[in-house]
């Protein structure tokens, strides 16, 4: 019975991520799926932190507009393809019960989502070989976007704790804020890089970061160990 509830409650945030123009409907629906697949294998306490993501990516994309529209960086709503590199490697980590897997892919969503959308507020310079660019530039780092992406991560790694997710604080903590800021930088240099390049799109890009945060986040509770 309470499996039931928690699908239907899946079906209704589904709805409702639609309704807030977050997603398209086949991304809503998608998401959806990978929602019930999350709650019927870990829980709903796992399937919070992807909402947590959601939630933080929903709000930021919208935070400052108008200036976003001003400079060409309005976003469309995200599609199925969006849904899919930054929620499969959660998806497989929570199906495995790997949390902390788990928190380093969304930390590593969460934190690049986070410093692409408020550090289009100040003016990046290229990762690379540390060239001014234009807000929004592939492959593009500033101070303010790097420390919105730490805020982004520690959120997650706090969250996981909250909803007993990960037993440790501290090894929460440390999942998330070094596999999420790693996995944040990977994005910009595979951006600058091989994505400026055409070799990767942006979706392709996302996909790769979260497969490292991933890693590196169960490379540190093996360590920890």
């Amino acid at each position: 019975m309470i499996q039931l509830i928690f699908l239907i409650t899946c079906v209704i945030l589904g709805i409702l991520v639609y309704l807030s123009g977050a997603l398209d409907l086949l991304g809503s629906f998608f998401v959806t799926i990978i929602g019930m697949f999350i709650v019927t294998t870990r829980g709903f306490n796992w399937l919070t932190i992807l909402l947590l993501f959601l939630i933080l990516g929903s709000v930021f994309t919208k935070f400052k507009k108008d200036y976003k529209y001003r400079i060409g960086l309005i976003h469309e709503k995200r599609t199925i393809k969006n849904v899919i590199s930054n929620g499969i490697v959660p998806v497989i980590m929570a199906v495995f019960g790997n949390y902390a897997g788990f928190v380093g892919a969304i930390a590593t969503a969460t934190a690049d989502t986070m410093a692409s959308e408020i550090g289009v507020l100040s003016k990046p310079i290229l990762i690379t070989n540390k060239e001014q660019v234009k807000p929004g530039t592939d492959g593009g780092v500033s101070v303010l976007g790097t420390v919105a992406g730490l805020i982004g991560a520690l959120i997650i790694g706090v969250s996981a704790f909250i909803v007993n997710v990960t037993p440790d604080i501290t090894h929460s903590i440390c999942i998330a804020i070094i596999a999420g800021m790693v996995g944040c930088f990977a994005d910009s240099l595979l951006g600058a890089t091989l994505e400026r390049e055409g070799l990767l799109n942006n979706e392709h890009v996302n996909l790769l970061a979260t497969i490292i945060g991933a890693l590196v986040g169960i490379i540190i509770i093996t360590i920890g160990a």
